[in-house]
């Protein structure tokens, strides 16, 4: 059976099969982890474990070293998508508070949604129409991922706040393999092939925590969110790219959610008990996110390149032959 070679065509698989089995079992049996115990009580409700192992082998593939070029274009991408999440954040709290409003729609779902970059995604469309020095950049922007730049957004929308503990705390195993990985090569290589495998384990672990009854609504408004995040974060992102002397091509290709940012909410639920009740619903619309992103964000790139391209600014059969 070609199980994998199936699930590799649709984007955000490998999180979104197992974050949707997680949760239709917790559904219909919600007893499992007690009935059973041990392991298998310990997988149906340990998603954090996991999720700080898988933040520490990402941070293990992250370089301190960076050219100039690498570090202005990746901090302006970094700096632009964390300051126009922190803005719709803001703009947000004033109507929700740290609540939902119709349809499971939360601040944190918001923030969490648009903080951070599916970086495969990226890295797939700079090989396929960018420079290889935009690609580098994502050595810079990648320093997004965690729960660590939520919280921050989140305490400066004026919502309920975080001990600065837990926000070491949420990015110390980020940190932890960064400095692994770049002290020992080898180490960063071990390491880093164990973080995709991580990503359904930690995926059903959500899930396990979810409850369709409760998110039933949430749907529709999921996809929306994910048409945002390509639209709203893309605007900013194309002209932030453009500025500092790229075709755009980065910028769009930058305006996606990443898979591990359904892990957000639950981390930030951990820190700070205020958002439990908004964290499952959070999970199910970024999720969402993840795969309307992922989907809209390479056919709004494919078109603007095929439109440099016409310009004569664009050499896409040059590009491919090489």
């Amino acid at each position: 059976m070609k199980i994998k070679a199936t699930l590799d065509r649709i984007p955000g698989s490998m999180m979104l099969f197992p974050l949707l089995i997680g949760a239709t079992l917790n559904t219909l049996f919600p007893g499992t982890p007690t009935f059973f115990g041990s392991f298998t009580g310990a997988l149906w409700t340990g998603a954090l474990p996991i999720l700080a192992v898988f933040f520490f082998c990402m941070g293990s593939t992250l370089s301190f070293k960076a050219t100039p070029y690498i570090m202005k274009k990746g901090g302006v991408l970094l700096f632009t998508k964390i300051g126009v999440a922190a803005i719709a954040g803001i703009i947000a709290a004033q109507f929700m508070g740290n609540g939902m409003v119709l349809g499971g729609l939360s601040v944190l779902a918001i923030v969490a949604a648009m903080n951070d970059t599916n970086g495969g995604m990226y890295m797939a469309l700079m090989g396929q129409f960018g420079r290889p020095e935009d690609a580098g950049a994502y050595s810079i922007m990648s320093l997004e991922s965690g729960p660590f730049l939520t919280m921050l957004t989140l305490g400066a929308a004026g919502l309920a706040g975080f001990p600065w503990q837990a926000m070491v705390g949420a990015v110390l195993p980020l940190v932890l393999g960064m400095i692994v990985g770049n002290l020992d090569k080898d180490l960063r290589e071990f390491f880093g092939k164990a973080g995709p495998v991580l990503i359904p384990f930690f995926a059903f672990g959500l899930g396990c925590g979810l409850d369709f009854k409760k998110v039933a609504a949430s749907g529709l408004t999921g996809i929306l969110l994910g048409v945002a995040v390509v639209v709203v974060t893309g605007t900013a992102l194309f002209f932030a790219d453009r500025l500092t002397g790229g075709n755009g091509i980065a910028g769009l290709s930058a305006a996606t959610t990443a898979g591990n940012a359904a892990g957000v909410p639950a981390a930030v639920a951990a820190a700070n008990p205020a958002y439990a009740e908004v964290a499952g619903s959070a999970t199910i619309m970024v999720a969402a996110s993840v795969i309307v992103s992922a989907i809209l964000c390479p056919i709004v790139v494919a078109w603007y390149a095929n439109r440099l391209q016409k310009k004569g600014k664009l050499n896409l059969q040059e590009r491919q032959a090489s």
